[in-house]
């Protein structure tokens, strides 16, 4: 189909551009009513039932063909509409963080995806392209997208993208792999005033493994990560604690160095155990995610249309980014098909993700106005995408364009 790198002028995809945008501006009291009814009701990993219902009734009545429970998932849906063959996917993320909420503003990601994928809705056969908004639960922690993705959900897509708010306008995520695991303790119970010494304490075991972190932390790589709680230390005081529970994050630089860092912090958990006599358990609680590799093309596409709706990007220079850096699961999409994982700046700072104040923040109208422009500039990132000979090309191709 002719682009803008062969014969057809620029009037298509601007006109396009600007139809998304007017789509978006008139569904703008449904989607800042679904940001705010999502943030007013947080449901954590695994159990967002009713924010995943939501996103997809309001792109079903839209006109999207949803399916709900993909990849064996009961919170992820796949909402479908055109039938090009260019396949791009759009991610909504809609799970909260215990006891903070949506302190890391999900709702607005779950409501920027659902207005993309509805203003591209009656584009998508002219443009020439499927789209599949996707509905994908357990970011925090449970690796809904990696399940998603090694479950076949997300076969056949050539792009993928989402976008994230943050403190500060940026066209990428600084992005760690990182390790989920819950470590078990097991002892033996004992009264701990009479007969202590007929006890093996769980919670000695759990302070030797915290003490050997701390000291580990001297000998890893200025950009790792090692950080955990303890999620159940013993039920009484007057009873030696026979089982403690610490659920733990490991993060380095990219997967490989994962690997490395990963089996010095298990020896760590090996060595409460030893000194104890307690037997451990470490458990996996997701698959790991990897480091993100942003499509550059995509990437450079969406961040000039945010720019023309007035979006502000902030050059953090390598330490502070890297200083910024989370993780996510949307990056093991990035290492299997072109994926973009844009922030939208809030203007909050210092306060961040994962603060009360943050929580606060994401349902104010910066956050509405920022969930907007999201929709507005991934749709018309599509659309640039779908118009650009060369860049549909490449994606056909399955491509990327990654450092």
């Amino acid at each position: 189909m002719n682009g803008r790198d062969g014969s057809a002028s620029d009037e298509r995809p601007r006109r396009a551009k600007s139809e998304a945008e007017g789509a978006v501006d008139a569904l703008a009291d449904a989607l800042v009513e679904l940001s705010h009814r999502l943030h007013a009701n947080p449901e954590i990993s695994w159990e967002e039932e009713n924010s995943s219902r939501w996103c997809a009734d309001l792109l079903s009545e839209g006109g999207f063909d949803v399916t709900m429970g993909v990849g064996d998932l009961p919170t992820a849906f796949e909402a479908k509409t055109g039938s090009g063959d260019l396949v791009i996917a759009i991610c909504a993320e809609y799970d909260a963080l215990p006891g903070v909420g949506h302190a890391c503003g999900h709702n607005v990601i779950a409501a920027s995806a659902v207005g993309a994928g509805l203003a591209l809705l009656p584009l998508a056969d002219d443009l020439g392209i499927t789209v599949k908004v996707m509905g994908t639960p357990a970011e925090e922690g449970g690796g809904g997208k990696i399940l998603m993705l090694d479950r076949g959900v997300f076969d056949g897509v050539h792009a993928a993208m989402m976008v994230h708010p943050a403190p500060s306008e940026m066209d990428n995520m600084p992005c760690l792999a990182v390790a989920h695991v819950e470590v078990h303790y097991t002892g033996k119970e004992a009264h701990a005033s009479a007969f202590p010494e007929l006890g093996i304490n769980a919670a000695d075991a759990q302070t030797i493994a915290q003490t050997s972190v701390g000291l580990l932390r001297q000998h890893i790589s200025p950009n790792a990560r090692i950080h955990g709680i303890v999620t159940h230390g013993g039920d009484a005081p007057n009873v030696v604690p026979a089982h403690t529970t610490s659920k733990w994050y490991i993060r380095e630089e990219t997967l490989a160095q994962l690997a490395q860092l990963q089996p010095r912090v298990e020896r760590c958990f090996e060595a409460g155990a030893a000194a104890t006599g307690c037997t451990y358990e470490i458990e996996e609680k997701s698959p790991p995610y990897s480091e993100m590799r942003d499509d550059l093309e995509l990437r450079a596409l969406y961040r000039k249309n945010a720019e023309d709706l007035g979006r502000t990007f902030m050059d953090l220079g390598g330490p502070l980014a890297q200083k910024l850096a989370g993780s996510t699961d949307m990056a093991n999409i990035s290492l299997a098909i072109p994926t973009i994982h844009p922030m939208l700046g809030l203007g909050c700072f210092p306060v961040s993700n994962h603060q009360p104040e943050f929580a606060a923040f994401c349902a104010t109208p910066t956050a509405d106005e920022a969930m907007r422009d999201g929709a507005v500039a991934m749709a018309q990132t599509v659309i640039d995408a779908a118009t650009t000979d060369s860049v549909r090309r490449r994606l056909l191709a399955g491509q990327r364009q990654s450092a």
